[in-house]
């Protein structure tokens, strides 16, 4: 049995191997109490089934905090982001044509993946969300759905801390399709967005970046290094970089209990999933640094995604975005604060009670025998 299993799943565990393509990813369905899977397929170099699970029970909680009617799941693939599209685009068809009759889960974009990359897994099967505006789909990466709600959480939380948004340092770590939506809204509000960082570097200027620029060099597939001024850092010297508002949006397990003191922040608004590990999280509650789970800060993007497989209209997407997630991280951080528990306690309070209440009339409410567990 899968070493991570609980009451809650997994619902389902598919490894694909296609040695003659070099295709090699994992997709873990974890509960499907409240509807249909919907998670985003990831690829990178180093994922792992375990990294699959933890990250498929993130969209659990995510959706039904956000309460929509789906479960939670996640694919991810062996292999480099940047390959060249062509390469991608086999890997992918071939993804969609082995999952093809998994009917539980709804393919979704994630790191590695955008709207054209569904594009080719919709010509194969149909069973997909975050499409290009021509065949249909919210683009969530495009319109940063993700960045939009990221941006509300840290409005919210705002009301739990000492200072203002107007003149807040900001730091990214991972200005990426979800850093560079969140830095583009909070400092439309005023804040000063004072360091970035991506996979090949980080840039530092404590008076201020241009996040118009630095947002056309990612454009231009070039890097914020590349950016001319400012102090030029490792990417792993973010986190050490002063500042109020500190978002990381990137890989699982960034801050964790060896870097964690190292951050110099009030306030951390977790834009990645799973960005900081339990320890990580406990130490920075008990030194009085307020933070946002990531599946309650960062659910934008799955509630676009819903919003589209539903056929609503992009002109709802980003009131829905906003509704959800604020009302979300203000439960969250009111229970914290008032019965004493880490946020991350309280969000999965808030999560779990929904999930629970769908499996009372789910027929596989004992998971070890659901059908098609493997």
């Amino acid at each position: 049995m899968f070493r991570f299993a609980d009451e809650l799943g997994p619902f389902k565990i598919i490894h694909i191997y296609e040695p003659s393509i070099d295709l090699k990813a994992v997709l873990v369905v974890d509960n499907i109490a409240r509807g249909p899977a919907l998670g985003g397929v990831r690829i990178a170099p180093d994922v792992s089934a375990e990294e699959c699970f933890r990250l498929a029970r993130a969209m659990t909680l995510k959706n039904a905090a956000a309460d929509l009617p789906y479960g939670g799941g996640k694919i991810v693939v062996y292999g480099d982001p940047k390959m060249p599209f062509e390469k991608k685009s086999q890997l992918l068809r071939a993804l969609a044509g082995a999952l093809r009759y998994t009917e539980e889960y709804i393919f979704a974009p994630d790191m590695g993946t955008d709207e054209i990359c569904m594009a080719c897994i919709k010509d194969e099967i149909g069973r997909v969300v975050g499409l290009p505006c021509e065949m249909g789909g919210i683009p969530l990466d495009e319109v940063g759905a993700t960045g939009w709600g990221l941006f509300n959480a840290t409005e919210v939380a705002l009301k739990y801390c000492d200072f203002e948004l107007k003149g807040a340092r900001v730091v990214i770590q991972g200005f990426g399709a979800v850093g560079k939506h969140a830095a583009r809204f909070l400092v439309r509000k005023g804040a000063v967005l004072v360091g970035v960082a991506d996979s090949r570097g980080a840039v530092h200027n404590p008076e201020g970046l241009d996040v118009d620029s630095l947002i056309a060099l990612k454009n231009e597939g070039k890097n914020v290094f590349e950016y001319p001024e400012g102090k030029k850092l490792a990417s792993d010297e973010i986190v050490s970089v002063p500042c109020d508002i500190w978002i990381p949006a990137a890989r699982p397990d960034v801050i964790n209990g060896n870097n964690v003191h190292l951050l110099d922040t009030k306030l951390v608004v977790e834009g990645a999933n799973i960005p900081l590990t339990g320890e990580a999280e406990k130490i920075l509650y008990d030194k009085g640094i307020l933070y946002v789970p990531d599946f309650i800060a960062n659910a934008g993007g799955v509630i676009c995604a819903a919003s589209e497989h539903q056929k609503t209209t992009r002109s709802i997407v980003f009131g829905l975005i906003e509704e959800k997630v604020r009302s979300n991280t203000e439960q969250v951080l009111e229970a914290s604060k008032t019965r004493g528990i880490l946020p991350r306690e309280a969000a999965f309070e808030l999560a779990i009670k929904r999930v629970n209440r769908a499996m009372k009339y789910r027929r596989w409410s004992i998971f070890s025998s659901a059908p098609g567990f493997v």
